[in-house]
């Protein structure tokens, strides 16, 4: 029993390290490439509408956002948002997330398949992920049925997770080349834009681990509870 328990806290334990971690290894290389401006010497806000209008995207608006990497690409409004710090500052932090996330704006505009399914899986992986801790709760308690409905409303969430993989890293692709073949960094400042692009991608990673290894418990407890 002793050790049944050791090893559900270590369990407990990684899920919640794993996402530190990755939050803090982002934060501290955003922090680090933040100080660092690039040879272009472009805003990110700059960056940004470059980007699209060498693309061609003249629709989408580039916008200021509240927050602390609140940066993010809203497909239905079509605007790509960048935090304060992002939208004025002119370091490779900067222009590696505002290239970022015109990567999602390209990927929109050329109905990247992935994005299409995630966009159309968001309110639906919202859902389940809210609901399935309760109805799993619920179902320990009065109904296995209640439990089964749980683990499929969480697979929701988790697919949503895992779709999100490609779609981030296809996202930092496309900026990589899009910085490159636009003047915005030169060679000798690829690598330290993509320590900035990796670390944000790892974040996603952490984040399907931890959705992935809870819906595996899930399933597990489930079936220990039909023995």
């Amino acid at each position: 029993m002793l050790g049944g328990l050791g090893g559900y806290l270590i369990y407990i334990a990684l899920l919640m390290i794993i996402p530190l971690w990755a939050q803090s290894n982002v934060k501290n290389t955003y922090k680090k490439y933040s100080k660092v401006a690039t040879s272009s010497g472009m805003t990110g806000a700059e960056v940004a509408r470059k980007i699209l209008n060498d693309n061609g995207i003249y629709n989408v608006e580039v916008r200021e956002t509240k927050g602390m990497l609140s940066d993010h690409y809203h497909p239905k409004k079509k605007t790509v948002n960048l935090s304060t710090d992002n939208f004025h500052g002119r370091s490779m932090a900067s222009s590696a997330i505002a290239a970022h996330e015109v990567g999602h704006a390209i990927q929109d505009a050329e109905e990247y398949a992935f994005l299409r399914f995630r966009s159309a899986l968001a309110p639906i992986a919202a859902t389940g992920s809210n609901m399935a801790i309760f109805l799993i709760i619920a179902g320990m308690i009065f109904s296995q049925g209640l439990f089964l409905l749980g683990i499929i409303f969480f697979s929701a969430a988790v697919l949503f997770q895992l779709v999100t993989l490609p779609v981030e890293f296809d996202a930092s692709n496309r900026a990589m080349a899009q910085m490159v073949s636009t003047g915005v960094i030169r060679n000798n400042e690829e690598r330290p834009t993509k320590k900035v692009l990796n670390a944000a991608a790892l974040t996603y990673v952490a984040a399907a681990l931890v959705a992935v290894a809870e819906l595996v418990r899930f399933i597990m407890l489930y079936a220990l509870s039909n023995e």
